[in-house]
């Protein structure tokens, strides 16, 4: 079905069966195995709206570190509960009197703790990118790969692949139209920053991209797009309806452009990261009857 609706030969890397139900896993997990043996004595800090909270605190736990994660008030609750669960310290802070970043920076100064930011990161990029990489490992070349883009370590790990892979893919990072800072900043050269954007997609709600991401979303990206809420929407109840999968709205990004239209294809191999499947049910069935 979703062939026949891009007019083009489809492949999902399906992200929303990770562990921790998000690719954020892999660059967690990659970036507190490098860490040294001091630094995970004393534990690590980070901060994030909820599929880098729940992925450090796993990964944390996997690894014996003590984990301490900066989450907003307004974070989904699944997010929330996961990341408790996985046995994280949370502290949760109001988006309007302060920045997640002034209290990490806060705490790490007082604390001693090490920063693993949720993108910004060589070792977060570097495992972000083997999702693309096992995508190729499974498809061969393709022709088009559509990712999503909050902070852009998934887009610029996953360009990164693309070009050592299949040199001849054109990588599209997809935003929120009105998250849409990443576009902005690709298409002007410049830096744009955007404040708590209002998009259903909270994993795409970073102010901007960061000094390690933009420089590489600049060089091994191809294009950016933004698509509607209402085309996350569509996107979002193809997926549950049509294909059976548990995909949130930022995980939704990708099938949005093709589903919308935003990115046609006919004829191409395109292959779609669907980056994660954490989404409170009631929040899913709020947004689902739009």
């Amino acid at each position: 079905m979703l062939n026949a609706y891009a007019e083009a030969s489809v492949f999902c890397k399906c992200e929303n069966l990770q562990r921790a139900g998000a690719f954020k896993f892999r660059g967690a997990y990659n970036a507190l195995c490098t860490l040294p043996a001091t630094d995970r004595v004393r534990g690590v800090l980070t901060y994030s709206s909820g599929n880098h909270a729940q992925a450090v605190a796993l990964a944390g736990k996997l690894l014996g570190i003590e984990t301490t994660v900066i989450m907003p008030l307004d974070a989904p609750r699944v997010k929330q509960s996961a990341t408790r669960d996985y046995g994280a310290n949370v502290l949760l802070y109001d988006r309007d009197k302060s920045t997640r970043e002034e209290l990490a920076r806060t705490m790490q100064r007082d604390r001693g703790l090490s920063l693993i930011p949720p993108y910004d990161h060589v070792d977060i990029v570097a495992g972000q990118g083997t999702a693309a990489r096992e995508l190729f490992e499974d498809t061969g070349p393709l022709d088009v790969l559509l990712v999503c883009c909050g902070g852009g370590g998934l887009l610029s790990g996953s360009a990164l692949s693309a070009k050592a892979l299949s040199p001849g893919c054109r990588v599209v990072g997809v935003e929120p139209e009105c998250a849409n800072d990443a576009t902005l900043s690709f298409h002007s050269g410049s830096l744009h920053v955007v404040h708590n954007p209002d998009t259903i997609a909270d994993g795409a709600r970073t102010p901007s991209l960061g000094q390690i991401t933009f420089p590489l979303v600049l060089r091994y990206v191809d294009d950016m797009v933004t698509v509607s809420e209402d085309a996350i929407v569509d996107a979002m109840r193809f997926l549950w309806e049509r294909m059976k999968l548990v995909v949130e709205p930022t995980g939704a990004l990708a099938i949005a452009a093709l589903h919308s239209g935003v990115v046609r294809a006919p004829g191409m191999r395109v292959g779609t990261i669907l980056s994660g499947g954490n989404v409170d049910l009631n929040d899913a069935l709020r947004i689902l009857s739009r």
